[in-house]
């Protein structure tokens, strides 16, 4: 399925479940079909960073990114995920578009990078942006992507932390490239949200580690 265009790949993911009940604590959001399809068909057409490669999502929740670089043709996909209740529904996903993706669940703060140090080709990932309860996870997650990756890491940061993420993925050995400024709109998930829904800036970036 490798030669879908965006609008195909697009329509396979608006089929995807996601969360029912959103844990603040992981700060659960989906990654939306229209976001998730975009990442996955530039890296894709522009990188050749998802046909043929190994590839992990970092917090893969519902699977949305996981089965998306199937989608397009990843040789191997791998999703990690701490949240049983998320993987469950990944798996729902799976039969539901019958495309197969391995699921680890673990906490990756803690276990990764282990022996999947440079297994992958290539890291797709939306991590948790940091705030609330979780300062820094953005960092972590990105840093722990960078010891994964071999080639290119691709990941969703708030467009206000855009300095400080390209000074720290340096650091990591990773030159960092802003590919699109999105508008991100993420829907009242929570009790504590006014809002219907809120659009927040942020940055598609591409890491590169063998620049």
């Amino acid at each position: 399925m490798a030669s879908l265009q965006l609008r195909e790949l697009e329509e396979y993911l608006q089929q995807l479940d996601g969360f029912n009940k959103p844990k603040i604590l992981l700060e659960q959001y989906c990654t939306s079909a229209h976001i998730a399809s975009r990442m996955l068909y530039t890296a894709q057409s522009q990188f050749n960073d998802v046909e043929g490669c190994t590839v992990a999502d970092l917090g893969s929740g519902c699977g949305v990114l996981s089965l998306g670089a199937q989608i397009l043709g990843a040789n191997h996909v791998m999703g990690f995920e701490i949240d049983s209740d998320a993987l469950e529904i990944q798996s729902r996903n799976c039969s539901e578009i019958e495309v197969f993706v391995e699921a680890v669940q673990c906490n990756i703060l803690q276990y990764l990078p282990g022996r999947f140090e440079k297994y992958f080709d290539t890291v797709i990932m939306n991590p948790p942006f940091g705030t609330k309860h979780n300062a820094g996870t953005d960092v972590k997650f990105l840093e722990i992507a960078t010891k994964l990756a071999s080639n290119a890491v691709y990941s969703l940061h708030k467009t206000s932390t855009r300095n400080y993420i390209l000074k720290k993925s340096a650091q990591f050995g990773a030159k960092g490239k802003v590919i699109a400024e999105l508008r991100y709109d993420l829907p009242k998930a929570y009790k504590f949200h006014k809002r219907t829904s809120v659009d927040v800036q942020v940055d598609f970036i591409r890491f590169a580690l063998n620049h």
